[in-house]
């Protein structure tokens, strides 16, 4: 199981969408992500993105553009959701 959907899980997995809690949890994924990640001891630097959605029939669209080395640096996103909300997290990893 990826770090991204580990950290998602182990937050969100139990919960119910909630305005009040979102800060909260969105900082704890992008955290908990982050440090699985350092343990990884790989040379690169990282940016991680977190948005947590209430699941209520609204669209929502995401986009990124990046201009770098695609020979080395790269991203990649997961759409975690339940019956209440979207989460999407994003990794960018760009190499030292």
């Amino acid at each position: 199981m990826s770090s991204r959907r580990q950290s998602v899980e182990s937050v969100l997995s139990n919960a119910s969408y909630n305005h009040v809690k979102v800060p909260q949890w969105t900082n704890d994924v992008i955290e908990l992500t982050m440090k699985r990640l350092k343990e990884l001891n790989q040379p690169f630097k990282y940016i991680v993105t977190c948005a947590i959605m209430q699941k209520n029939g609204a669209g929502l669209h995401m986009a990124t553009s990046t201009f770098w080395d695609n020979s080395s640096d790269g991203s990649a996103t997961l759409k975690w959701d339940s019956k209440t909300m979207y989460c999407m997290t994003t990794v960018f990893g760009l190499s030292i």
